[in-house]
């Protein structure tokens, strides 16, 4: 049973590229495009326009690559308070390294980084000075005087003006960052600021993914929008400056919809006048035209709303989100008429925690079961037990499966999985002895050197990329670094695995 696509992404590759060149020609100098959204593996819009490949930003950055210039933005608070990226699990500093990387192995280079709100914070500090050393240019600007309100101070010396000037060549500049409040807005005016002072006429442009403004505002995919920023407050809403000068319905969000009056303003200090009307007005933004089976993006945006629910409510477990925000999500999941068991591997997943607890093989008297979706529509499931996490042995489970290797044989001998308990037990003093699913595979990948079986079950793993999978408790970091690896997406119930406070990830 393999998902239906809804998402045509060459067709969306040229509305998309074809508006932003649009754009440009509107301007007669040059344009600041902020790039709203994740830049590269943008799994979210994966996950619910079924078919979006995650890349395609960086294929339209490629296409564009000889008419653009990539400026890098990234808060210094978050790097100060190291932010974390929840679907890679690095921090907002690692992140921005890492994209620096991903676009060198496009072939792509970014002109600078900006640090923007920068006041000498000690780790704010450290990470430019490591970008310098490496050969990248870094800008620091501070907090805007005056901003939001007063825009005479903002848009002067001691506003936009305090900040230095980038040079920049082509005429089309992506302004980008990691997560919202990186400053790629007020980094793109001050800019627009600096080149009018030098005679140079530009303008500000926004690249959108969602909210999708040309779908219904309670369409699945833009609830879906909302539930993935539950956490910051954000909700969508019908653009009224949009109904107001061209009576016609077009989905925004609150933080775009609240700053435009302001926004209008300073454009209009800037430049002398604003081309824009609306919020709407100012994105670019052609996901909607890309759409080619709305009954299977629903569908698929139903999943994410429920995937969005429980990863808050692990995360309320763990202390990284209040109870508003699961809150929201709850309201959000009801909004649609779903509950978290239409997920096809929760309740599979229960079911194998509850036999464990029938069979006794649990570990600490804590039983856990997992269960995976395949892209057959076939369900695998697991159960921990003292020698295995519930997590390796669902994913030693499916590579049997896949492999067509009986369930009674052996891939991985009890011998070494015993010798590793026992060097753990005794080495590393460990209070949990069983494996995690990190160590179950570099288990499994020395046992492929002896054992064919193994080779063929290893072989199988990479099948596993984009399948569902359910487990009925936190994984601890062993357990999750082996599933992000894997590539699956993956929902937990809010429970631990263990009764050790520093095993808890």
């Amino acid at each position: 049973m393999s998902k239906k696509i809804g998402f045509d992404n060459e067709k969306y590759l040229k509305e998309q590229s074809e508006a932003i060149l649009e754009r440009v020609k509107k301007f007669g100098g040059k344009l600041y495009l902020e790039f709203g959204g994740k830049l590269l593996y943008d799994y979210h819009a994966a996950r619910v326009l079924p078919g979006f490949d995650p890349n395609v930003k960086m294929r339209l950055l490629k296409k564009l690559q000889d008419k653009s210039d990539i400026i890098l933005c990234i808060y210094a608070g978050d790097i100060e308070r190291r932010k974390i990226r929840a679907d890679f699990g690095i921090t907002y500093d690692v992140d921005a390294l890492k994209q620096i990387d991903d676009l060198k192995e496009w072939g792509i280079d970014i002109l600078a980084v900006v640090i923007t709100r920068f006041d000498n914070q000690p780790a704010a500090t450290i990470f430019k000075n490591k970008l310098e050393r490496k050969g990248i240019k870094v800008y620091t600007h501070r907090f805007t005087k005056g901003y939001p309100t007063d825009i005479d101070t903002i848009v002067s010396e001691s506003g936009y003006g305090a900040n230095p000037y980038i040079e920049t060549k082509n005429r089309l500049i992506i302004v980008t960052g990691p997560g919202p409040g990186s400053g790629k807005l007020a980094t793109c005016l001050s800019q627009l600021y600096h080149d009018h002072k030098r005679g140079i006429e530009c303008g500000y442009a926004k690249f959108e993914t969602f909210p999708i403004w040309n779908i219904p505002l309670k369409h699945p995919v833009n609830v879906a929008y909302e539930s993935a920023t539950a956490d910051i407050r954000d909700f969508n809403l019908i653009d009224p400056f949009h109904l107001e000068s061209y009576g016609k319905t077009a989905i925004n969000y609150n933080r775009d919809v609240e700053v435009f009056p302001v926004l209008k303003r300073i454009l209009e200090r800037i430049t002398g006048s604003s081309m824009y009307k609306s919020p709407t007005d100012m994105g670019v933004n052609r996901a909607g035209y890309g759409i080619v089976d709305d009954a299977a993006v629903q569908d698929a945006s139903r999943q994410e709303v429920i995937r969005r629910y429980f990863r808050y409510n692990c995360e309320y477990m763990v202390g990284l989100a209040d109870k508003e925000t699961v809150e929201r999500a709850k309201l959000l999941m009801e909004e649609l008429g779903v509950k978290p068991e239409d997920r096809r591997v929760v309740e599979p997943a229960r079911k194998a925690a509850g036999e464990g607890r029938k069979s006794g093989k649990g570990n600490e008297g804590i039983f856990c079961g997992a269960a995976v979706e395949l892209k057959d529509g076939s369900i695998v499931t697991g159960k921990n037990s003292p020698s295995m996490h519930a997590s390796s042995s669902l994913v030693l489970n499916v590579a049997k499966k896949l492999a067509e290797i009986p369930d009674k044989m052996h891939i991985l001998s009890p011998n070494i999985i015993e010798s590793i308990a026992n060097f753990k037990k005794h080495i590393f003093n460990a209070k949990t002895i069983s494996l995690d699913l990190d160590e179950a595979l570099i288990t499994l990948s020395i046992s492929a050197a002896t054992n064919p079986s193994a080779q063929m079950a290893m072989e199988k793993l990479k099948e596993l990329q984009g399948c569902e999978m359910h487990i009925t408790h936190i994984p601890t970091p062993g357990d999750e670094a082996g599933l992000r690896r894997l590539g699956v997406n993956l929902t937990c119930d809010p429970n631990f695995s263990t009764k050790s406070f520093s095993e808890v990830s």
